[in-house]
């Protein structure tokens, strides 16, 4: 059987946010953390030199479709014998542009997202992963820690924002280890955590995503006002009247976004979501 050549030892690249695992307890943690990969279809993002690739294999996925910018990595991940054999898909391109349910034609779905993200483009490819449909399925994925803590916080966490009520729409989700800087080539500045999104069942999923990324977003915006001032102008585009809306709900107007509990939100977002489709 033919071997996979050595990682590749090229420098990263700070505009494309690279900072490299080569830890093999470390990479095999991260590898399982959402559940086994045995004979199921992972995406990667932001392979780098392979070190959660050669993980992912090695225990046992199916298939790993990894989507890289850099190509001296994509062409290095191309000479592995799994990319000929069929289990390593490569492909160089830019995340935020590709077409995932179109990479993952003919592999079994849902399929996992396990990948060390790059920390400039983790957060927005995060969040359009939550929206996305039954082909997603459980995902690990290596924040920053802020930004993981942003995802699992709860109502009265200080971290609890916009992106941990997106997150509770459809996922149940957890940190499951975290790491400091110099577990990193080169360290980042800031510690980094591992942090699991397991798809909630269909009838606890929330329907109206995007209007619920409105009204968050909105919301925590002007988190320091009440919500019938933060929610005003996003009201009136669907002929609301933000007092009304919150009373109709059994929201105090007066009481501010992180105060709100993921059902709020909800309730919030269904009634948004029914007014812009009559509107």
């Amino acid at each position: 059987m033919s071997t996979r050549p050595p990682l590749t030892d090229a420098p990263a690249r700070k505009a494309l946010g690279q900072h490299f695992l080569f830890d093999p307890d470390i990479l095999r943690r991260t590898a399982l953390a959402a559940g086994p990969v045995a004979e199921r279809t992972v995406i990667e993002v932001g392979p780098g030199p392979g070190g959660l690739t050669q993980a992912l294999l090695d225990q046992g996925a199916a298939k790993v479709i990894c989507v890289e910018a850099d190509s001296r990595f994509a062409e290095a991940l191309g000479a592995w014998p799994e990319a000929s054999e069929g289990r390593l898909s490569i492909h160089q391109m830019d995340a935020r542009k590709a077409d995932w349910e179109g990479l993952l034609s003919g592999a079994e779905t849902p399929a996992m997202i396990i990948a060390n993200l790059p920390y400039n483009v983790g957060t927005p490819l995060f969040v359009n992963w939550l929206k996305a449909g039954p082909w997603r399925g459980e995902m690990a994925l290596m924040f920053q820690k802020e930004v993981a803590q942003r995802a699992c916080a709860e109502p009265g966490d200080p971290h609890y924002g916009r992106l941990a009520v997106l997150t509770a729409a459809t996922c149940a989700a957890h940190i499951a280890f975290t790491l400091p800087p110099g577990a990193f080539r080169p360290p980042p500045k800031v510690d980094s955590a591992v942090a699991v999104f397991h798809p909630l069942p269909d009838d606890q999923r929330f329907e109206h995503i995007a209007a619920l990324e409105a009204v968050t977003t909105a919301a925590f915006g002007q988190r320091r006002k009440m919500l019938r001032a933060s929610l005003k102008a996003l009201a009136k585009t669907v002929n609301l009247v933000a007092q009304d809306w919150l009373e109709s709900c059994d929201i105090d107007p007066t009481a501010r976004a992180e105060t709100l509990s993921q059902e709020e939100f909800r309730a919030l977002a269904t009634l948004y979501a029914t007014a812009k489709s009559e509107a």
